[in-house]
């Protein structure tokens, strides 16, 4: 993230998005919430149905208020990094490649400086929960996908606190595995973006 990306796509949807939870200071060995299942649009604004500036047909009723979060994604045009803005929070996914060698979990510096780059946009929202999970594609054992992903979190994760020195910040490190593709695993370009660390923290301005 040391130089702006090159933007290929952006597409607006109206989708659920998540809270941040429990945090831990490495990967748990047992992760029971899946990445982006829990609600997180606050309760809707009430409507006084006998407002007399709220016109109604004789007999209409109001339909039960509903909450959607706007989901905005922004992917580079290489695929190494793709971007989710909502009203409530920000994910950022790199590519495993981008920041690993194969089957490794070590970083080079320029992995290092991207990490770096996401540490100050934490820091400009002033975040103080932090999710970063690992993923990875179905190729091997589920069991050697699971400890990979978990030691890639726990990297990213290592660069990142240091970086932000935030007694303040609460992390929440979980290695998932094969669990959670955002692509088809039957090719290598979808298993290569299955491959992937998530970095999310609350958006706490515009």
């Amino acid at each position: 993230m040391t130089s702006p990306p090159r933007l290929l796509a952006a597409a607006t949807l109206l989708l659920a998005t998540t809270l941040y939870g429990i945090p831990t200071a490495h990967a748990d060995d047992d992760p029971n919430d899946p990445p982006g299942t829990e609600p997180s649009a606050s309760a809707p604004v009430e409507v006084d149905p006998n407002d007399p500036d709220l016109k109604l047909p004789d007999g209409a009723t109001l339909a039960q208020a509903k909450v959607l979060d706007i989901k905005s994604v922004v992917e580079e045009q290489s695929g190494d990094e793709r971007r989710e803005d909502t009203n409530t929070s920000v994910t950022l996914a790199l590519q495993a490649e981008v920041l690993f060698g194969k089957d490794s979990s070590k970083l080079g510096a320029e992995a290092k400086a991207r990490i770096r780059g996401i540490a100050d946009e934490i820091r400009t929202q002033n975040a103080t929960r932090v999710r970063v999970f690992g993923f990875t594609d179905n190729l091997g054992s589920s069991a050697h996908g699971d400890v990979l992903s978990k030691r890639r979190a726990n990297a990213v994760h290592d660069v990142l606190s240091q970086s932000l020195n935030d007694a303040n910040i609460t992390y929440e490190v979980r290695g998932y595995g094969e669990q959670y593709p955002i692509a088809d695993n039957a090719t290598e370009a979808g298993r290569k973006k299955n491959r992937r660390v998530e970095v999310s923290f609350p958006r706490t301005g515009p």
